[in-house]
């Protein structure tokens, strides 16, 4: 496959690579920001880290209604799988 690349087109191909590669690093140092604020609420305010994620997913993208009927959903089918 690599032999079809138009040798024209590599550096751009390259230019696209490295985008990528520096938008997957700005990721990974967002996702350890996000660590540190779960942590940071865990030690100051005894919040689990486990479920501080759950609340700030939801509370970006303001989503409770339908978490909490999805909840429900799950909780249906558990109720009448075990109950």
């Amino acid at each position: 496959m690599a032999n079809f690349i138009n040798p024209d087109d590599k550096q751009k191909i390259q230019n696209i690579l490295t985008e990528i590669s520096n938008s997957m690093t700005r990721s990974e140092a967002e996702a350890d920001y996000i660590k540190e604020c779960l942590l940071r609420m865990e030690d100051e305010f005894g919040l689990p880290k486990k479920y501080m994620r759950k609340v700030a997913r939801i509370f970006h993208k303001q989503n409770i209604s339908e978490e909490q009927a999805n909840f429900e959903e799950v909780s249906d089918i558990y109720e009448s799988i075990v109950g």
